[in-house]
């Protein structure tokens, strides 16, 4: 990396480079095949050098012993180096600007030298640099572009801690003026955080909500977001809108030709919205082979995805029946009475199926649910959504005794 690299004016947006987060998994990951570990690994390393990134080489060599990745202390000093350079010509730029420019000239200056750090990978040095900008800079757009990069630097490390923290205070910012783009990038990172930490639900929402006008390429692919749109979508949309807002989709329509790696996943939305249940269920586990278990954030969710996956399904046949077969119900899925008998009874006991089994007669019973009681838990659901937005509001418009004059 050049000094010119480091210094170009404005904020670059696309540090750190979130691939090599991919790329640690993928060389980590004994799933994939050697050939692919090693073409992985070589990238990884090629990525390190060709950017001067001392600080996430020596992250890797300190913390991931079995990652089999070169050290070199020679380089590394060499590296360090060259850094100490970059770094120089950056502070004194920022010197210059504190004698001759503005306050805002002297932000920009040390949001460029946390920048610096984010691509280094160099964790401690950036959040430290990049706070310290952020203390420096007026104006909401500039403060929120700063959390993004921090938020990003948290995704490199996977610090789910910092993400959602900094996810919270860059709402609060947007809340109070932060102009549309930067809040539909910020509705991207809140969704694939969302989805980091198992909340298909609003992840959903939220990815849903800004794949239309996706511009967030700093964080991830235009096709990843909508791959996870599908993903998310067919397990908490209702059936209605799992036909508006995924099948039909145009976002979704207009990638399937170019797009092979959609196919098992738009091929389980529209299997289950057909009810064709035994293609769901191969189609379902062709997911978990070639997209859950092969992404660093979704991997750790992959059991708990195909068993929910499982359970929509089942609860989806069920609903249509006041008794059904397990002959019936089995050949509809195109598995075993015994593997059915077994996975149904793993939901049955703590009610997250209503049905019992009659094993006597060989038959599923279905408990149709208290209505009543459905709608009272909806509208607590409901009553905390709005005290939190309350409370989000309230905490946005408080202004501080500085503001006040």
């Amino acid at each position: 990396m050049t000094v010119e690299d480091a210094t170009n004016d404005g904020l670059t947006g696309n540090v750190p480079d979130l691939r090599l987060s991919q790329l640690v998994f993928e060389v980590l990951n004994e799933q994939f095949s050697e050939e692919k570990r090693e073409s992985a690994r070589i990238e990884l390393m090629d990525t390190i050098m060709a950017n001067n990134m001392s600080g996430f080489w020596y992250y890797l060599h300190t913390t991931y012993p079995n990652l089999n990745v070169e050290w070199d202390e020679k380089k590394y000093e060499e590296m360090l180096s060259k850094a100490a350079d970059v770094l120089a010509d950056l502070e004194t730029k920022i010197a210059e600007a504190e004698e001759a420019d503005g306050e805002v000239e002297v932000a920009r200056g040390w949001t460029k030298v946390g920048e610096f750090w984010a691509r280094n990978g160099n964790k401690t040095r950036a959040l430290e640099t990049l706070r310290n900008a952020y203390e420096k800079t007026s104006g909401v757009g500039n403060q929120v572009d700063i959390l993004l990069t921090i938020i990003r630097v948290g995704m490199l490390f996977d610090d789910k801690n910092l993400i959602r923290t900094e996810l919270e205070n860059a709402e609060l910012l947007v809340d109070r003026g932060g102009d549309w783009d930067r809040r539909n990038r910020l509705k991207t990172y809140k969704g694939l955080y969302c989805i980091s930490v198992r909340n298909f639900e609003e992840g959903a929402k939220l990815l849903i909500d800004s794949r239309s006008t996706f511009t967030s390429t700093e964080v991830c692919t235009y096709e990843h977001v909508v791959a996870l749109t599908v993903l998310a979508g067919a397990l908490t949309l209702e059936r209605v809108e799992l036909k508006t807002k995924v099948i039909d989709s145009p976002e979704v329509l207009q990638l399937i030709p170019t797009t092979p790696a959609l196919e098992p996943l738009t091929s389980l939305t529209n299997s289950l919205y057909l009810c064709d249940y035994a293609t769901f269920f191969k189609s379902l586990a062709q997911v978990e082979e070639t997209f859950l278990t092969l992404h660093r954030d979704l991997v750790p969710h992959s059991a708990y995805y195909v068993r929910e996956m499982r359970r929509k399904a089942y609860a989806q046949l069920l609903e249509s029946y006041r008794a059904l077969s397990l002959r019936s119900m089995a050949d509809a899925f195109g598995v075993t009475v015994e593997f059915l008998d077994a996975d149904l009874s793993k939901f049955i006991p703590n009610r997250q199926l209503n049905c019992v089994i009659d094993r006597v007669n060989g038959v599923v019973l279905t408990n149709r649910p208290d209505t009543k009681n459905a709608q009272y838990q909806a509208l607590l659901k409901q009553g905390d959504i709005l005290l939190t937005k309350l409370q989000k509001y309230g905490a946005a418009v408080r202004l501080s005794p500085a503001e006040r004059v």
